[in-house]
């Protein structure tokens, strides 16, 4: 059994590497790219700036999950996002499971912002590419919101996860407000997706280096459709039930 058994410790450790050498080989991207964002970021107009952002990060991840499933660490299906990526002024709200779920969804909607935390803005791995984008920060409701609504008049889309962190303890944490607020004022659709995974890779608690079980597995469906609410606050309930009910939680 001993002898059996014996080619799994070298098998894990290969693995291993193969996941760090993923992980710089992301990094060495990102920073390559705020670089060249920093720069264009001083010479682009706004709105051509705002395009080559979002779609050159799109493109990126995009190239990292082809990569990572060419050497079968991970297995994605996200093909159902494809029938959203050219429709202007939507909001995209999803369950939120781990850390990979804004990186699976943008990288196949080349128009798409994000919610991004103030302190991100300040990473250099993230800030440059980000700024060039005109990703969204969350310094204060009131600036969100207001951002948010401007972008998605101008016919961007918007990507969302209203649980505010990764899902802990549950189908679903309880969804924040805001999602339906800026739906309401800029008179915008919320099409709602499940993120499926049985993976507990960056999970809550799950550290980025500690090798899961591979492959790893990700899917995306898509949801029902909300249009703008009168009742922000009522929306906001309908849609938390209908997500608690849709998500699909693995198997004890």
């Amino acid at each position: 059994m001993a002898t059996s058994t014996a080619w799994l410790a070298p098998l894990r450790l290969l693995q291993w590497l193969a996941l760090l050498a993923m992980l710089a080989m992301l990094g060495l991207g990102s920073l390559l790219w705020n670089g060249v964002a920093l720069l264009l970021y001083a010479l682009l107009p706004r709105e051509r700036g705002l395009q080559v952002g979002r779609a050159a990060i799109a493109y990126g991840y995009r190239l990292f999950w082809w990569a990572a499933k060419a050497v079968r660490m991970m297995r994605l299906d996200t093909r159902a996002v494809d029938a959203l990526r050219d429709e202007p002024g939507l909001i995209i709200v999803a369950n939120h499971p781990s850390m990979v779920d804004a990186p699976l969804l943008v990288a196949r909607l080349p128009r798409a912002a994000c919610i991004m935390k103030a302190s991100l803005m300040r990473n250099p791995f993230l800030a440059p590419g980000a700024r060039l984008a005109r990703y969204i920060r969350n310094d204060t409701p009131r600036g969100l919101v207001r951002h948010a609504v401007a972008d998605l008049k101008r016919g961007g889309q918007l990507v969302m996860f209203p649980e505010g962190t990764r899902t802990e303890g549950g189908p679903l944490n309880p969804l924040r407000p805001g999602f339906t607020a800026i739906a309401q004022r800029a008179g915008a659709p919320i099409q709602t997706l499940f993120i499926d995974t049985t993976s507990p890779y960056l999970c809550k608690g799950w550290p980025l280096w500690r090798l899961p079980p591979l492959p790893v597995e990700f899917s995306v469906r898509l949801g029902r459709r909300f249009e703008p609410p009168a009742d922000a606050e009522a929306l906001r309930a309908e849609i938390e039930a209908y997500l608690r009910a849709g998500v699909r939680t693995p198997s004890p």
